[in-house]
């Protein structure tokens, strides 16, 4: 009989990077994942702090080499976005390695600011404010001007945006634009509905902003919706992109950053193939040879990554609780959580993670699909990115499942702390790092949501003006009958 171990092992080139296999067990980045599961049961989420540092360090290191290689004369600069995971542990890690930031709302700011207090961050450190902006976020973004952040950039989304910093900011700023993209043609609108028209962007800077006394347009900003991928509508997004920003030069000799976005992928499949040093030397590549055929010096690049910094640092594991045979055909293994509360860009998005068995990889193999505990009908996985199906060991012992690379948005959209469908509970969080000697330290952030968290959430908490609770009397439950 052929083992699940061999039948992955046919299928794809495995183990990939990260993930190793020993004694019928899982292991990830050296974590035996079964010794997690015993120590602190299921569901659990957990993240291990190492690999989003390392990951700001690659992209630094690709960047650098493509630089190298052509001899850009512009520097780069990683920027995290900060809404993919705003924990203080993934922050903190990010800064290790010498990110700068990027924010989308207003409550990004005070995040910053309690940063800088604590003594993570420096008044120096760069950050780009993105998004349509409400009051909140460009008082907040004005406050941390005054307050000696002279690097906060907001980035204009729209012409009405200048106003307030016109009225509002009595020190120098620096500011930057938002192109509006195109979408492909599968989407269901023609442009972002984020930025700046091209057409009218360098005549809102002649009008509005080139003899400006106090603001000064630096960056040119733009984000491909599908992402930094090997594709005709990238590659023809970016020339445009790119030719705007030499039109824009001429006329603004201030111009010195190029924004490129975010949309870096990771790995979420098995067959995952992605020749990161050939994108990014292309890409830096093409800003060059744009740039020199329009006699414009090259610019400093900014990226803007948050999925590709952390998603690739977690996972979600489970416990099957038990197996239904519906018909002849379907089988399900049945978890201890929810795939919609628990991993939303599944149910949302549709999105696909890596999904492995956590033990008894010696046993048989079979074909399966994942079912959550709520009565919803989507709440199932049944289908992978790399092969269309799901395969798990055929084996009566206890299974353990994991769902990997989940660091990006899965907590946020699921509101930690908050309520669920048929209140599911919150996992709990395992965080893991490193000491300053390697050994590894396990953290528990949050334990799993108890019932009293929920009532009192749904307003159920006791009332200590409320009447006291009396038993119910013969009297009463003749008035029920």
């Amino acid at each position: 009989m052929q083992t699940f171990h061999e039948f992955i092992d046919q299928s794809f080139y495995f183990p990939p990077e990260g993930f190793q296999v020993l004694d019928d067990e899982l292991y990830f980045h050296g974590i035996n994942v079964m010794e997690l599961i015993e120590t602190y049961k299921t569901p659990l989420r957990f993240t291990y702090l190492p690999i989003i540092s390392e990951r700001v360090r690659r992209a630094q290191k690709y960047f650098e080499d493509a630089i190298a290689k052509v001899d850009y004369r512009g520097k780069y600069t990683y920027t995290y976005c900060t809404k993919s995971a705003h924990f203080k542990h993934v922050m903190v890690e990010v800064l290790k390695a010498g990110a700068q930031l990027e924010t989308s709302s207003a409550l990004d700011i005070p995040i910053i600011d309690t940063l800088e207090r604590s003594g993570y961050i420096d008044k120096n450190i760069r950050v780009l404010c993105n998004g349509f902006k409400d009051y909140e976020y460009k008082q907040n973004i004005v406050d941390m001007l005054h307050d000696g952040f002279e690097n906060f950039v907001p980035i204009l989304d729209n012409k009405d945006e200048l106003g307030f910093y016109e009225l509002e900011l009595h020190v120098p700023c620096t500011l930057g634009i938002r192109l509006a993209t195109e979408e492909p043609p599968e989407a269901g609108y023609y442009t972002s509905r984020l930025g700046m028209r091209e057409d009218e962007i360098i005549s809102f800077y002649m009008e509005k902003l080139s003899a400006h006394p106090k603001l000064t347009v630096k960056i040119l900003h733009f984000f491909v919706h599908t992402g930094i991928d090997d594709t005709p509508f990238f590659w023809s997004e970016l020339r445009r992109f790119v030719n705007l920003y030499c039109q824009f030069k001429l006329v603004n000799p201030n111009l010195e950053i190029l924004d490129l976005g975010g949309g870096l992928p990771f790995r979420n499949s098995l067959d995952f193939e992605y020749d990161y040093p050939y994108i990014i030397g292309e890409i830096v590549r093409t800003v060059q040879e744009i740039c020199r055929e329009n006699s414009v010096e090259e610019p400093d690049l900014i990226t803007e990554f948050g999925s590709f910094t952390v998603a690739e640092s977690s996972g979600t594991l489970f416990k099957v609780l038990g197996k239904k045979e519906q018909n002849d055909r379907e089988k399900w293994h049945m978890i201890d959580g929810s795939v919609i509360t628990m991993l939303p860009d599944v149910w949302a998005l549709g999105r696909r993670f890596i999904l492995l068995p956590i033990n008894n990889w010696d046993a048989g193999y079979e074909k399966v699909s994942i079912g959550g505990m709520t009565c919803d009908a989507d709440d199932f996985y049944n289908e992978d990115a790399h092969r269309g199906s799901i395969f798990m060991p055929d084996t009566r012992l206890q299974q353990y499942i994991g769902f990997f690379h989940t660091g990006a948005y899965q907590e946020v959209l699921s509101g930690v702390g908050g309520l669920h469908h048929c209140l599911m509970p919150d996992p709990k969080h395992v965080v893991i790092s490193l000491d300053e000697e390697g050994h590894r330290v396990f953290r528990v952030i949050s334990e799993e949501q108890i019932s009293k968290q929920v009532l009192r959430t749904l307003g159920y908490r006791r009332d200590p003006d409320a009447p006291p609770v009396r038993p119910a009397t013969k009297r009463d439950k003749k008035l029920v009958e």
